[in-house]
């Protein structure tokens, strides 16, 4: 456990022989890693794009993204924490040391452990909407909102209800927060690993469960299909080509050194460029299992799949009140929901602990309560941002919108081109040939490709289209 600045070329993976910080096997890792990327981003936002963006031409559209710009992006980001084998900010700084470069590059660890910083101050807000959509439908309040006159105006009055009560939100943040704190206090096999080893299995047999479901008791789910798989490009406009590029970036929870938090943790004889694509492939597997789950059961209810951002909080629960079983199967999708958000939560935190835990005399421990706790004070204002601080704006948005922006359009984007540029271009190649041996001299090549150009064009796509 440090509890000291790291001597120069010394990092948290070198250290982890003894101190039981280096993830136990490649899986383990693969499994933290799906966890980090899978989260709201797939449950919540992929479906509603979709069904806003035309369906079977939008889904092609962002796979070609995640596998062009995601999986090279991935791979660089997870490579530079291995090779860093420290707090993403100490990692560049001993990579440029050890490498005969400014230092500066930290100022991209520095603007990862920000843009963790924000983000988990108010995903941590939307987690809790989770919870207290879970606890309704264990306590009955949405069989006796399913059970109203107008089921439609019940729904949309439970959701208001919900973003008006400064209570609810701050108590549903503080749940998650005590929750994220608590597992990565714990470390990386006592907290990180105990936790992923039930997680991420566990989304993956409530999400089964759930998409059966739909195939069997819905009679819509060959629409679903065709729907999602069916390419119809006269559908798909270019800001649709825009939204999924960014998707394919943010999914992945690249640009904000989660990843490399991870990857500072793996074994350096793991393969990397299979360990990004097996990542890549499950978190994407997860989304188009979430659109198979989601999609039949909107439908059988004569419902629109775009529905935006409500989808998950109203409209679906209008659909759940419409069907067989439908309060069993919204208790488990809002238990999945939950899990795959706190799946998240834990890996934003885990890099601003890692560097808290490097720089100052705090355990463990202690630098998951203090960063914590830092992050659960600014996510009350994100709560507040819906009820009694609603009118506190800046530049016309509120701290919940002006985080999200500042996340999403700036500080992600500028990590995840940076990243790419650093990996791409500044760090020796012989460095990143070794670290990518696994993949061959063509599969490199076409990697290398990918990461100098395809990636850093799209990237800046992203970003300018972000801030017009």
């Amino acid at each position: 456990m440090a509890t000291n600045i790291k001597a120069p070329g010394i990092g948290a993976s070198q250290a982890s022989d003894t101190s039981g910080n280096q993830w136990s096997s490649r899986l383990t890792f693969i499994l933290a890693a799906v966890g980090s990327a899978v989260g709201l981003g797939n449950v919540w936002k992929f479906p509603y794009i979709v069904g806003e963006n035309g369906g079977g031409a939008f889904v092609l559209v962002y796979l070609l993204c995640i596998a062009l710009i995601g999986v090279p992006v991935l791979t660089a980001e997870i490579l530079a924490g291995r090779r860093g084998g420290a707090s993403p900010i100490r990692s560049f700084g001993i990579m440029a040391e050890r490498d005969g470069h400014s230092p500066n590059w930290q100022v991209i660890g520095w603007l990862g452990g920000l843009c963790a910083f924000l983000i988990l101050s108010f995903y941590s807000v939307v987690a809790g909407w989770a919870l207290a959509y879970l606890g309704y439908a264990v306590g009955g309040d949405l069989s006796a909102a399913g059970g109203a006159d107008d089921v439609g105006a019940a729904m949309g009055t439970l959701f208001e209800t919900l973003l008006a009560s400064p209570a609810a939100l701050v108590g549903g943040h503080t749940v998650v927060m005590a929750i994220t704190i608590l597992i990565v206090a714990s470390g990386v096999r006592g907290g990180l690993e105990k936790a992923i080893r039930w997680m991420v299995p566990g989304i993956f047999a409530i999400l089964a469960g759930l998409v059966i479901y739909a195939a069997m008791a819905s009679g819509e789910f060959g629409r679903a299909a065709h729907f999602m798989f069916a390419p119809d490009f006269s559908a798909l406009s270019w800001d649709a080509v825009l939204v999924a590029l960014g998707h394919a970036f943010f999914t992945l929870s690249i640009g904000m050194t989660a990843m490399m938090a991870y990857g500072a943790h793996l074994q350096k004889d793991a393969p990397l460029g299979s360990s990004a694509v097996a990542i890549a492939g499950l978190d994407t597997l997860v989304a188009l299992m979430a659109g198979l789950a989601i999609f039949p059961i909107v439908f059988a209810a004569g419902l629109e799949p775009a529905a935006g951002p409500g989808l998950v909080f109203v409209t679906l629960p209008i659909a759940f009140a419409d069907i067989p079983g439908g309060m069993i199967v919204a208790t488990l999708f809002f238990l999945f929901l939950a899990v795959a958000a706190l799946s998240s939560t834990i890996s934003v935190l885990e890099p601003v602990v890692e560097y808290i835990e490097e720089r100052t005399p705090l355990t463990r421990k202690g630098a998951a309560v203090a960063s914590g706790g830092a992050i659960w004070l600014l996510g009350i204002g994100c709560a507040l941002s819906f009820n009694i601080a609603g009118d506190m704006r800046l530049w016309d948005r509120n701290l919940f919108d002006l985080l999200d922006f500042t996340t999403s359009a700036i500080l992600l984007p500028l990590g995840g081109l940076l990243i790419a540029l650093y990996v791409g271009y500044v760090l020796p190649e012989r460095a990143v040939q070794a670290e990518l041996a696994g993949i061959g001299p063509r599969g490199y090549a076409v990697l290398r490709g990918l990461l100098r150009y395809v990636a850093p064009l799209g990237i800046a796509t992203v970003f300018v289209y972000g801030l017009v």
